[in-house]
């Protein structure tokens, strides 16, 4: 993967990117997605956001290299401290990270969300804990995609400004891939459902303790609700 050819999962989060957006790439490692969508043509001003130094050095050697230091500036900050009010940033995306990293990164730069108009997330696992933070703190769900990328099933959850409802299966598996049920999809469901009942059957043999029960009790409401998913 370069800034000419992005994986599957950075182009899919690129099409998500809005027409000249003002742009943070947040956790941008070597500002791959920035760099491509300049190149694209697509936006023409972007922040790299990388809080470790590694890849923040990187991000800067890959920028000097295409020649678009002054399109993008590359900043070594903690999550959204890289945004800086007179950016004028109207877009974020962070991706490759758990859910409930993402979350906390939202969670904690939520004043400097105040221009943002699209949040772009692709979590690697756990995204529900997105779509809790989006209903929490007014962020409506405006697109979803799965996909497959070297055996892996990535989610990318797009959010804008707004209030919406969602029942608990949609905050589970998401209120677009629900309605869509691609086979991505449910290969996803079934193999959660799958472990789900593994973890289930051991616990059955687990003796009786008020933490064991409970988690017994999550488990089954889990597959319950995931039952008419995969079977309709």
């Amino acid at each position: 993967m370069n800034s000419e050819k992005l994986s599957k999962r950075l182009t899919a989060v690129a099409s998500f990117v809005e027409q000249n957006a003002t742009l943070a790439d947040i956790g941008s490692d070597h500002a791959y997605l920035p760099c491509f969508l300049v190149k694209a043509g697509k936006i023409s001003k972007a922040i790299a956001g990388e809080v470790v130094k590694g890849p923040y050095e990187s991000a800067i050697k890959n920028v000097q290299k295409k020649g678009l230091t002054e399109a993008i500036t590359v900043r070594m900050a903690n999550g959204l401290d890289a945004i800086h009010d007179s950016d004028g940033v109207d877009t974020v995306t962070i991706a490759g990270m758990g859910g409930p990293l993402i979350a906390s990164i939202l969670r904690d730069g939520a004043e400097k969300l105040h221009s943002v108009k699209r949040i772009v997330t692709q979590p690697n696992i756990h995204a529900m804990s997105i779509r809790e933070w989006a209903v929490q703190n007014g962020w409506k769900i405006v697109d979803e995609q799965i996909l497959k990328e070297d055996h892996k099933i990535y989610e990318i959850i797009v959010l804008e400004k707004g209030q919406a409802d969602y029942s608990e299966l949609e905050m589970m598996v998401g209120p677009y891939l629900l309605k869509e049920k691609s086979e991505i999809f449910i290969e996803k469901w079934k193999r959660e459902s799958d472990e789900w009942k593994r973890v289930l059957a051991s616990l059955e043999i687990a003796g009786d303790t008020v933490e064991i029960n409970k988690k017994r009790e999550q488990l089954r409401e889990k597959n319950e609700l995931l039952g008419g998913v995969l079977t309709n």
